[in-house]
C-alpha cells in the first residue's frame, strides 16, 4: 500500500470542485441520497482505486473498493463503489474518474510491456525513471508497482548514478576507474552504477567494475556485444526509446534490465461511472 497525504488528495479534488457542482444546486437534488460505482469498459490492470476510496472518504462518502490495485478488471467489473448525498457523488465523480483512467492506463502499459518483454526473457525487469509528467509521480510510481514494474530511481539522493554531465566537471572525466572508486569510497553502502554513451566507453567502465552499466540508446546488437564483453563482471541495463513497439527487440538481447518512461504516457484507460438515486 502507497500512503497520500491528506494535502495531496484535496488537491486532486480541488482541481475540480473548488466552487461546487452548481448543476446540483440548480437541480435541487443536493441532498438526495444515491450510490454510484466505477467499473473498466475494457480489460485493465487495476491502479488508483485506493487513492479514489480515500477522496471519496474526504467527501463523507461511505466507499469501497471492489477491484483492488494491482489486479485484473475484466471488461464491465466494478472496481470502486460509494454511496451519500446526491452533491458529494456528484463532486466526487470527475476527479477520482480522472486519478482511475490515468492511474489505470499507466498500470495496464506497465502490465503489457513486461508480458511482451518476457515472452523473449522470462528473468527481464523493467523500471521507470524519474521522468513521469509533472505533479503526477505519486499516482505514477504506484500504478508501475501496480502493473509489475520498478522504480528506477525515485530521486537524486535515493542511488549513485554516474552521467556524463557530472563526468564533465570531473578533472579526468575519462579515468573511468579513479572515478568509480571514489564513489564508491563516498558511498559504500550503495551500487554503483554509470551510465555509458558509447562502445568504447562500454568497454572503459566495465574494467572498473561499477556494479551496473546503464546503456543508453544503444542498438540491440550493441547490446548483446556489451552483455559479451562484460561476461558477468557487472549487471547492463538498457536504457532510452523503449516502448510496447520494440520493447520484444531489447528483450531478445537477453538484458536483465530495461529502463523506461514510455508507461507515463500511456492512453489514459476507459472507466464508466454510473450514479443512480436510493431514496
Amino acid at each position: 500500500m502507497f500512503h497520500y497525504a491528506d494535502q495531496q488528495l484535496d488537491q486532486w479534488l480541488l482541481d475540480d470542485i473548488s466552487g461546487g457542482d452548481i448543476t446540483t444546486r440548480a437541480l435541487g437534488i443536493e441532498k438526495r441520497t444515491g450510490i454510484m460505482q466505477f467499473s473498466c469498459r475494457s480489460h485493465c490492470r487495476v491502479s488508483g482505486a485506493f487513492v479514489g476510496l480515500k477522496m471519496l472518504q474526504k467527501l463523507g462518502l461511505s466507499a469501497n473498493i471492489l477491484c483492488e490495485d494491482g489486479s485484473d478488471a475484466k471488461p464491465g467489473m466494478p472496481i470502486l463503489q460509494a454511496e451519500g448525498n446526491a452533491e458529494a457523488l456528484h463532486l466526487g465523480w470527475k476527479a477520482v474518474q480522472n486519478v482511475l483512467e490515468w492511474s489505470c492506463g499507466v498500470a495496464t502499459y506497465m502490465h503489457t510491456l513486461i508480458q511482451k518483454g518476457r515472452s523473449h526473457n522470462p528473468h527481464l525487469h523493467i523500471a521507470c525513471t524519474r521522468k513521469s509528467i509533472p505533479g503526477t509521480k505519486a499516482l505514477a510510481t504506484a500504478s508501475v508497482v501496480h502493473g509489475g514494474g520498478i522504480i528506477h530511481r525515485g530521486g537524486t539522493a535515493e542511488t549513485i548514478l554516474m552521467f556524463a554531465n557530472h563526468r564533465r566537471f570531473l578533472k579526468n572525466p575519462d579515468n573511468w576507474n579513479a572515478n568509480i572508486q571514489q564513489l564508491k569510497g563516498a558511498a559504500p553502502e550503495k551500487k554503483i552504477i554509470v551510465e555509458v554513451d558509447s562502445m568504447d566507453e562500454a568497454k572503459a567502465a566495465i574494467l572498473a567494475n561499477p556494479d551496473i552499466i546503464q546503456l543508453d540508446k544503444f542498438s540491440p546488437e550493441d547490446i548483446v556485444k556489451v552483455i559479451e564483453l562484460a561476461n558477468g563482471r557487472c549487471l547492463i541495463s538498457a536504457a532510452g526509446g523503449v516502448n510496447l513497439e520494440n520493447i520484444e527487440m531489447y528483450a531478445a538481447t537477453g538484458v536483465p534490465l530495461i529502463v523506461t518512461s514510455s508507461p507515463y504516457y500511456a492512453k489514459a484507460a476507459d472507466i464508466k461511472v454510473k450514479l443512480q438515486p436510493t431514496n
